[in-house]
C-alpha cells in the first residue's frame, strides 16, 4: 500500500509536469524576455501579461504564476504610488512613469508598466499590487515567456520626437477569444492598423488596415492610430484623438487588407481619449472613458444601437452621435479597469502625485 507520503510526492510532481507541459503548450520558454519598453498591458487567461513593446514592435506574453487569490471585497488605495515606486527603484519621481494598468482578472492584483527614466533608454519595469496595497517588482529574469513581433512596424524617427511613428507601433492592446488585438501604427498605406495575433503565440499576425470619417476634422484619415479601444459584442469600440468613436466589427479584421470604420459619436475635439472599460449594472451596459480635457464619460451600450446608429460622415461642430455623460465626481483619471463586477481601479493624477483609487462603478 502507497504512504501518504509517497502520494502526495507523486501528485507534486504530476502537477509539476502538467505545469511545464502547459507553459510549452502554450509556446513559451524560460528565460528573460529582452524588453526594452513596457506599455500599453492586457491580461491573457491563466494570469499571463501581455505587454505592449513599441521600441522592439512586440507583444511579450509573461507567466505571472499569480493565479489565485481574489479581491472579495477588498479595496486597493495608494496614495503616491508614483512617489512609492520611485523610492523603490532609487529614481526621481518625474523620471518615473507609469505607462499603463491593468487588472489581472485571475487574481484582483493590478499590474503597473514603469519607465525609469525617459526616451528611448528609459528602463522598462512592471510591478504588482496586492489587495493589502502592497507594491513589488515582478521579476523579469527565468520567467515563462513568449513574443510575437509585428513585422510591419514603422520605422523610429527620434528627431521627430513625440510624434515618432514608432512611438505609436502599439498604443493599446485587447484579449478577445484567444486573439490578441493590438492597435496601432504600421508602415503600410492605411497606416492606422489593428492587428490580430492568434495566441498562444504561433508567428502568425494579421494586420488591417483601418479607414475612418472624422467628423471634428471634417474627412477621411488612415494614418491616426487608435488611441484607447475595448471589444464588445464581437465588435471594436476604438476611440481616436479629437475624439471619434468608431464601430469596427471583429469579422472584418482579415488579413492584409482594409476596413472602413463606422464613426458613430462624435465626443468633442481638442481631446485625446486615454482608457476605457465596458460594465453592466441592472439591465443596462455602459462605455465608461477617461480623457484628457473632458473628464471621465459615461455612455449607454446596447448592440442594437451600436449596429443601427447612422455612421457619422460630415464635418461636426461639438458633439454628435451617441451622446455621454460626465462623471463629475472623477477627475484627473489617467488609467482604469475594472476590479469586479461592481468596482473598478483607476490611477488619478494631481501634480507630481498619482494615487490608485478604487471606487463603485458609476
Amino acid at each position: 500500500m502507497m504512504c501518504c507520503r509517497t502520494s502526495q510526492l507523486i501528485a507534486l510532481c504530476c502537477a509539476v509536469t502538467f505545469a511545464l507541459n502547459s507553459h510549452a503548450a502554450d509556446g513559451m520558454q524560460k528565460g528573460t524576455p529582452q524588453l526594452k519598453q513596457a506599455g500599453p498591458l492586457a491580461f491573457a487567461p491563466d494570469g499571463v501579461l501581455l505587454i505592449g513593446d513599441t521600441q522592439s514592435a512586440s507583444i511579450f506574453a509573461i507567466d505571472t504564476q499569480d493565479h489565485g487569490g481574489g479581491n472579495a471585497g477588498s479595496e486597493i488605495n495608494v496614495s503616491g504610488i508614483n512617489q512609492k515606486i520611485a523610492a523603490m527603484i532609487g529614481s526621481a519621481t518625474n523620471d518615473t512613469l507609469i505607462n499603463d494598468m491593468v487588472v489581472n482578472p485571475s487574481s484582483g492584483n493590478v499590474y503597473l508598466s514603469v519607465s525609469r527614466g525617459r526616451g528611448p533608454d528609459a528602463v522598462p519595469l512592471i510591478f504588482k499590487v496586492d489587495s493589502k496595497g502592497a507594491l513589488s517588482e515582478l521579476a523579469l529574469e527565468n520567467v515563462n515567456f513568449a513574443q510575437a513581433s509585428l513585422d510591419n512596424a514603422p520605422k523610429g524617427d527620434p528627431a521627430r520626437g513625440g510624434r515618432d511613428p514608432r512611438l505609436s507601433s502599439i498604443t493599446d492592446i485587447q484579449f478577445n477569444s484567444g486573439k490578441v488585438i493590438v492597435a496601432g501604427l504600421s508602415n503600410e498605406e492605411f497606416a492606422s492598423t489593428l492587428r490580430v495575433i492568434d495566441y498562444p503565440f504561433d508567428g502568425r499576425t494579421q494586420s488591417t488596415g483601418i479607414e475612418i470619417y472624422h467628423g471634428a476634422h471634417g474627412r477621411l484619415e488612415t494614418a491616426s492610430p487608435v488611441r484607447t479601444f475595448i471589444t464588445y459584442e464581437n465588435t471594436v469600440l476604438a476611440a481616436y484623438t479629437c475624439t471619434p468613436l468608431v464601430s469596427i466589427p471583429v469579422d472584418d479584421l482579415k488579413p492584409q487588407s482594409r476596413t472602413k470604420g463606422r464613426t458613430i459619436a462624435e465626443l468633442g475635439n481638442r481631446n485625446t481619449p486615454l482608457d476605457m472599460i465596458i460594465y453592466r449594472k441592472g439591465d443596462q451596459d455602459y462605455l465608461l472613458m477617461a480623457n484628457t480635457a473632458r473628464g471621465v464619460m459615461k455612455l449607454k451600450l446596447n448592440k442594437a444601437q451600436i449596429d443601427s446608429a447612422e455612421s457619422i460622415s460630415t464635418r461636426i461642430d461639438g458633439t454628435a452621435g451617441i451622446g455621454y455623460e460626465t462623471i463629475e465626481s472623477l477627475k484627473n483619471v489617467d488609467q482604469l479597469d475594472k476590479l469586479d463586477d461592481s468596482r473598478a481601479v483607476l490611477l488619478v493624477s494631481n501634480a507630481n502625485q498619482v494615487d490608485l483609487k478604487t471606487i463603485q462603478l458609476p
